[in-house]
């Protein structure tokens, strides 16, 4: 990742993925607009990382464009919220391939020790029904776990 695509990411994707993470929390709730802003402003990410337009951007794409059709199953099964699937399509535009997997595993990581949060704070309230999951937590763990880690293998070594 070249020093202006790190700059482009941790100014705008760090705090729309915080944000997102906070809404989730607050309301079980990720804004479509935050979600097409973060699609949005992918392309300005690639040029900014000098990413071609043959292969890298075309398979980025259809990795995403996979990813949202995935978890959309997910949200007709009513196991995954459509705003939950919408940003894991949308931060999917800003991974590589190589970048990809390692979101994903860790936010299923997250993703299932919020889940195991979430069900023992519904038990031991006592509430009906099943618990709500903001997974938008999740996916911007992982993203940003992607993020920090992309940034500290690229610093300058020290002898």
């Amino acid at each position: 990742m070249s020093g202006a695509a790190s700059l482009f990411s941790m100014v705008f994707l760090v705090p729309a993925l915080l944000v997102a993470a906070r809404g989730d929390w607050l309301r079980r709730d990720i804004p479509n607009m935050l979600n097409a802003a973060i699609a949005a402003m992918a392309p300005v990410y690639w040029w900014a990382a000098g990413f071609s337009l043959w292969p890298e951007i075309a398979i980025i794409i259809g990795l995403a464009f996979a990813l949202f059709c995935l978890f959309a199953v997910a949200f007709a099964i009513g196991a995954m919220g459509g705003g939950d699937v919408k940003m894991i399509a949308a931060l999917a535009l800003w991974m590589t391939p190589m970048q990809l997997p390692m979101m994903l595993i860790v936010m299923a990581i997250a993703g299932g020790l919020l889940t195991a949060v979430m069900v023992v704070r519904h038990r031991m309230t006592k509430r009906l029904g099943r618990p709500e999951i903001p997974y938008g937590i999740a996916i911007a763990i992982g993203g940003l776990w992607v993020i920090v880690n992309q940034i500290l293998t690229n610093l300058p070594q020290t002898a």
